[in-house]
């Protein structure tokens, strides 16, 4: 037995983990270092497009132009403006893309008070390819002799905002958040240990992050994941079996014994929500997308270390030092609580009530999710807080120039009198540009864009319909529209498969676990319910806007980025379920020592309440400092964890779930679809 064999030997596997903490700390900064911010496609053809262009040509594909928007809106602009402006940005930024309103029309506007110079500059690695171009075209701007803004979708997104601290600075805050939850529920020194089992797992998987990246390229979205969603999951498997430890030491276990019986209940339910949890994080591996499957790998590692620290570490750790941290000991080791036993015993009574009325409530809360959009921040989502990139943006759109023009489909072709004659029948088409020094050899790109924006429905049919019409010439079409088209399908063309998988293998995971057969069925229904509604508040949130400016002093994205709604069922269908187990796990071992459903049901919700409340808590505040790191797609994704795991541990586990474990009566304990009757057979 693993409990046994690191009794024997728990100084010996203290030290083996101290080790890898240590060795963890060092490859931590270096792993970080080392992680990639490339969220490209391979064998797609919009990416090898843009891989292309950015090759050949020296820039564009999927980066956005930077576009200077010339006049003073009252006067028509004089020629000679743009040739100095050109003149000027060649200067400041050299080997640009540059086309301008001088010789291209299409760049210049009805009444010719408006121009506009659209640069593309060479890209630079890193999260922002324009670093140190934009700050160097915004200087060519302020010293044009006529008025000169500069807007963009990189010019809009650096003007929004929306920083925040480093990885190491949330973590710490998550941390602290985390301990005085702890020190509420133990009331004692034994706060420490589900810290510091969080510790070790995490500089041990950023350990093998560090391996990893030496392999393969790993997103530099890991490290937050891995960071703060790895504080979370390791301090709840923690502090599930510290509960169950103190409880069996209350009743009168000697040490190895209270070690022994915690991880026979409390370690066998860490184990099956960990392998959960991991399974579910599975499905990112299987898509065709490189960086959500270095997403997945590490997501995979989070559950599985922290699980071995919580079955080999802290057993170790509650042997050797476990008794001496009970001090001061203010707290009952009962883990039943008066208000959990009110709501479980509420709950089972009026069961069809509160039933219904939080399934009601869970529909309600997932109804926006109807009206999900996909795709980039909509440029005019960017440019709601106002400042002088919005400011061009708009008068970029007042004078009808296209606001598709800040996220262009740029084609490679020979023959660009062909791709112009091929658009005549596409609508919803603003304006093409292909200048003479746009040209390598036989080769010439040709920008196109849209009247609306391509992240919204209309520009996406827009740039639908270019990308076809082109493809038919024989050209190449990349751009931004092209990679965000070939994205959504490369994530969610076999999606229903993996979520169908998923949904089997997790059933087969809980009906072991909980030998039941509706148990599982229950538990998978209430998952879908539980993702549905944080789904739902989510697009409220950021795709509509509501509170968005409150809650993260920022404005909404107006759509939600492609990859997060898989990314989220592939975290929250995992962690969601872990409370699941927990409550059912309690529920059914209270059934098999003589309860009724009933009674089991409200033991198990009395037994466990504080428990699942304390520890949604810890994950919710990791998820909130997740939410401040200064990337907007991971705020969303943070956004929609937090919110998830909060309407679990309430709505769900608090109220769904043990109402429909009533309902079922003796119908939860089948282990087969079969009746009772016919398994004496």
């Amino acid at each position: 037995m693993l409990t046994d064999l690191v009794l024997r030997h728990r100084r010996l596997v203290l030290a083996a983990w101290l080790v890898l903490a240590v060795i963890g700390g060092y490859a931590a900064p270096k792993a970080t270092a080392a992680l990639s911010y490339d969220f490209g496609l391979p064998g797609k053809p919009g990416y090898e497009t843009n891989n292309e262009l950015v090759e050949r040509f020296g820039s564009g594909g999927d980066n956005a132009p930077v576009l200077l928007v010339v006049g003073d809106g009252h006067r028509r602009v004089p020629p000679e403006a743009a040739s100095s402006l050109t003149d000027a940005v060649d200067r400041a930024v050299p080997g640009a893309r540059v086309a301008s309103f001088a010789d291209q029309p299409s760049l210049l506007s009805g009444d010719g008070r408006t121009g506009i110079v659209l640069v593309y500059p060479r890209p630079v690695p890193g999260p922002d390819a324009y670093a140190a171009a934009l700050p160097a075209l915004e200087k060519v701007a302020d010293q044009a002799t006529v008025p000169t803004s500069v807007t963009g979708q990189d010019a809009l997104a650096s003007e929004e905002g929306g920083g925040g601290a480093g990885v190491l600075a949330e973590t710490l805050f998550g941390g602290l958040g985390a301990l005085v939850v702890l020190l509420l529920v133990f009331g004692s020194a034994l706060a420490l240990m589900p810290l510091i089992i969080a510790g070790a797992s995490i500089l041990t998987t950023f350990l093998i992050v560090w391996a990893l990246t030496g392999l393969t390229d790993v997103s530099f979205i890991v490290q937050y994941l891995l960071a703060l969603i790895g504080l979370g999951v390791a301090i709840d498997y923690a502090l599930l079996i510290v509960t169950r430890w103190r409880e069996e030491r209350g009743n009168g276990a000697d040490p190895d014994e209270a070690v022994r019986r915690s991880m026979t209940t409390a370690g066998r339910s860490v184990l099956f929500s960990g392998v959960t949890v991991a399974v579910s994080l599975a499905a990112l591996i299987a898509l065709p997308v490189p960086f959500l499957r270095s997403v997945g790998f590490t997501g995979l590692l989070i559950p599985l270390v922290s699980v071995i620290a919580a079955l080999t570490l802290l057993p170790a750790l509650l042997r050797i030092a476990g008794k001496r941290l009970e001090w001061p000991r203010r707290r009952s080791s009962s883990p039943d609580s008066k208000l959990w036993r009110g709501v479980g015993t509420v709950v089972v009574r009026h069961r069809w009530l509160a039933g219904i009325g939080a399934a009601i409530v869970l529909l309600a809360l997932a109804a926006p999710v109807l009206g999900l959009r996909l795709g980039e921040p909509t440029a005019a989502s960017l440019a709601s807080r106002g400042g002088p990139a919005a400011t061009a943006f708009e008068r970029v759109d007042d004078v009808g120039l296209g606001v598709g023009l800040v996220h262009p489909v740029e084609v490679v072709t020979t023959d660009t009198v062909k791709v112009r004659q091929a658009l005549d029948d596409v609508s919803g088409v603003a304006g093409t540009t292909h200048p003479a020094s746009w040209a390598r050899g036989s080769q010439a790109v040709v920008d196109i864009w849209t009247s609306d924006d391509p992240s919204t429905a209309s520009g996406r049919r827009a740039a639908a319909a270019i990308r076809t019409a082109v493809e038919q010439t024989g050209a190449q079409a990349g751009g931004g529209p092209a990679q965000d088209a070939d994205f959504l399908s490369a994530v969610y063309g076999n999606a229903p498969w993996i979520v169908a998988v998923i949904v089997v293998v997790t059933f087969l995971l809980l009906a072991k676990a909980l030998h039941s057969f509706w148990l599982p069925v229950k538990a998978l229904i209430l998952n879908i319910l539980s993702l549905g509604a944080a789904y739902g508040i989510t697009v409220l949130i950021w795709q509509h806007g509501l509170g968005t400016e409150a809650l993260f002093s920022q404005s909404s994205s107006g759509a939600i980025t492609v990859w997060i709604p898989i990314a989220v069922f592939a975290f929250l269908f995992g962690l969601s379920m872990d409370y699941e187990v927990f409550l059912l796990s309690r529920i059914r071992e209270e059934h098999d020592h003589g309860a009724d459903t009933d009674t089991a049901t409200a033991n198990g919700v009395a037994r466990t309440g504080r428990l699942v409340s304390s520890a949604a808590l810890i994950l919710f505040l990791a998820f909130i400092a997740l939410s401040r790191v200064p990337t907007t797609d991971v705020k969303i994704l943070a956004t929609a964890l937090a919110l998830g795991i909060v309407i679990d541990a309430t709505i769900v586990r608090g109220i769904l779930a043990p109402a429909l474990v009533a309902l079922l009566g003796p119908a939860n304990w089948w282990k087969t679809p079969l009746p009772p009757k016919d398994r004496s057979h």
